[in-house]
């Protein structure tokens, strides 16, 4: 697509915005997913594989080398989560005020040499030390790709794609579990045991990818080499049209309006809630399927099918519910999913239905996670105080995390496991209710409002700095 013809042009009353042919507009965003969407899932999947790693290493050998009794290895997977929940606004912020070809590179070349590091490790100290700082360096990339997809699509398309990028979560979960079984091999190369060689080949792996994505990874839509000029123009006018003229500068005023919305903890609550079974699923499922009966070698395999159904049922719930355009609804069918795999876990005590529980969890819990940033991101309005919403609802719903790593203490039923992810997914179902209720009321006042003070798309730069308390901001569902 060279040019734009004068038809495909229209006036409103105090501009002009492109418009095109449907056909035309899926072309330019699929020649942007082609250049975004493989960087930003490698990216992810590499960064749950390094963070998620250690339920392999643990299973492969290292809770015995470390003599991790007791709660040891808990702790060691939950003090992950504490400077990463509490990084990620700092983080964001930061990519606001920098580029994120700079920024996002920058953070994982860090992580990826903490990674690397930690194939040194001697003793349950220095695990716990690699995770507080694999921890503080890994914050920035999960609400950052997040804010960063939101620079370049418009609410309505947004869930897919963030699905297809948090699809690597899945990803990595099935290929920890292979690469886990194969680099376990190595077992005394180097006077390494296999597990210390897990940690040392993916860390050196995610330097690598950072390396290369600092010279090929796109910022913006206005510095897009790969989008000829009109193109350029098109997604420019459709992003700026969708944010309804929402100020997009650095201001602090904007980072208090995330921090004072109620519906800010809302979705915090949703996220909190799902994350729980989701990192559960990322951490014990090598244990919980060892515990069914199966071998070490035989449990890293079979952890591979629940990531690879949590894989396919993201994508295509992601797909769906940008098709719909609805983000409430689909949480909480997946949770329900989630729900009835727990209950299968819980009161199961053969190994064949519990492991089809398993199958069950993961691919109602994944899908509901791409959702829920989608739905967050795309009801805040302004480029900062989404910023700053999708930091909030990733770092504090991470502290999901520490509550995950500490409910499976119980073999070999985990009973305290499965009933606190149970009470967990409850509440995320509930809270999302209220949520699509609350949306639908404020949706009615705004239309209401409009209509009496006569507000078209025309006033839009009166309530720039209002961000979605703007009467003309609509929340999505």
């Amino acid at each position: 697509m060279g040019s734009f013809s004068n038809d495909k042009i229209i006036n409103s009353k105090s501009e002009k915005h492109i418009v095109l042919h449907p056909r035309e507009r899926a072309l330019i965003l699929r020649k942007i997913d082609w250049h975004l969407l493989p960087f930003v899932t490698i990216f992810y999947l590499l960064s749950f594989l390094d963070r998620s790693n250690v339920g392999n290493a643990k299973v492969g050998g290292m809770a015995t080398d470390l003599k991790l009794t007791g709660l040891k290895y808990n702790i060691a997977a939950a003090v992950f989560f504490i400077p990463y929940c509490f990084a990620e606004v700092p983080s964001n912020i930061a990519l606001k005020l920098s580029r994120p070809s700079r920024w996002i590179p920058s953070i994982m070349v860090v992580w990826g040499v903490v990674m690397t590091l930690m194939c040194l490790i001697r003793s349950y100290q220095s695990l716990v030390i690699a995770r507080v700082f694999l921890g503080l360096t890994e914050a920035g990339l999960f609400p950052g790709i997040n804010y960063y997809i939101c620079l370049w699509y418009p609410r309505s398309e947004r869930s897919k794609r963030i699905a297809i990028f948090f699809s690597a979560v899945s990803l990595a979960g099935a290929f920890g579990g292979l690469l886990a079984y194969g680099i376990e091999r190595m077992e005394g190369v180097g006077g390494l045991h296999g597990w210390q060689w897990i940690f040392c080949l993916e860390g050196i792996a995610t330097v690598l990818v950072a390396i290369f994505s600092f010279f090929y990874m796109h910022d913006y839509p206005e510095t897009a080499k790969f989008l000829t000029e009109p193109e350029r123009l098109y997604i420019m006018d459709m992003v700026k049209q969708d944010a309804i003229h929402l100020s997009s500068r650095f201001d602090t005023r904007f980072v208090w309006q995330a921090m004072k919305d109620y519906k800010t903890y809302i979705q915090i609550i949703i996220f909190l809630g799902m994350l729980v079974p989701g990192y559960a699923i990322a951490l014990f499922s090598p244990t919980i399927i060892n515990e069914l009966g199966y071998s070490a070698a035989n449990a890293q395999l079979l952890s591979v099918p629940p990531f690879v159904a949590g894989f396919i049922s993201t994508i295509v719930v992601g797909i769906y519910s940008d098709k719909h355009n609805l983000r409430g609804p689909y949480i909480i069918g997946g949770a329900l999913m989630s729900l009835v795999g727990y209950i299968m876990l819980y009161c199961s005590i053969r190994a064949g239905p519990s492991y089809a529980g398993a199958c069950l969890a993961a691919a109602g819990t994944y899908p509901t996670i791409p959702i829920i940033l989608a739905w967050a991101g795309s009801n805040a309005g302004g480029d900062l105080k989404r910023a700053v919403v999708l930091a909030m609802v990733i770092g504090l719903g991470n502290l999901g995390g520490i509550c995950s790593s500490f409910i499976y203490i119980d073999p070999p039923r985990f009973h305290i496991g499965h009933g606190t992810i149970m009470g967990c997914l409850s509440l995320s179902i509930i809270t999302s209710l209220f949520a699509m209720w609350d949306y639908n009321r404020l949706n009615k006042k705004k239309e209401a409002q409009c209509l009496a003070d006569d507000i078209a798309d025309d006033k839009g730069y009166e309530f720039k700095d209002m961000g979605d308390a703007s009467p003309l901001f609509r929340y999505t569902i």
